[in-house]
């Protein structure tokens, strides 16, 4: 498989799950009548996922920095299983859960929605990012895996420190 191929691959995963959560927060499937008691436990647990991988990123970066390749790859797997973890669940509890109202008000309100709206925005177009630096490094094309790195590191990083804000700002307003 080629890197164009390869691009069409990753682009059509990013659109389908674009589109999947789109489809979830706006409603358009139904979700059943009643849920597992586990649902009420997700929120927390994508803020650990998140937090978790912020703190992986920034060690792979020490470790590539370092020079220990093996430990930055190891690390870099790690918070890519992860966030495949995050993903399937995020999905999971938007199929069960409404969406929880912001109730904040004033600059905190302001605060929660521009984190909240580039969080979305930046998680949305990160994935394809991901999926690239990951098959550039897999074939050994470090020139093209350095490249798209510079942009999917930050944005990454901005992605699961801001998901961790979120929840905190919003968990006040839970209605379980």
């Amino acid at each position: 498989m080629n890197d164009k191929v390869f691009f069409r691959i990753a682009l059509t995963i990013s659109i389908v799950v674009f589109i999947l959560v789109v489809l979830l927060n706006r409603r358009l499937l139904n979700p059943p009548a009643e849920f597992p008691d586990f649902i009420y436990h997700l929120p927390k647990l994508h803020a650990t996922i998140n937090g978790i991988c912020s703190i992986l990123l920034l060690l792979s970066l020490r470790a590539i920095r370092s020079g220990k390749i093996q430990l930055h790859k190891k690390l870099n797997i790690t918070t890519f299983t992860l966030s495949a973890v995050f993903l399937i669940s995020y999905v999971i509890y938007h199929f069960f859960v409404p969406e929880t109202s912001y109730g904040g008000e004033g600059t905190l309100r302001f605060v929660y929605y521009f984190i909240l709206i580039t969080h979305i925005i930046l998680a949305a177009s990160v994935l394809p990012l991901i999926l690239l630096s990951f098959w550039y490094a897999l074939n050994d094309n470090f020139i093209k895996h350095r490249k798209i790195v510079r942009y999917t590191f930050p944005i990454w990083l901005y992605v699961t420190i801001t998901g961790v804000l979120v929840y905190l700002l919003i968990q006040p307003y839970y209605t379980f």
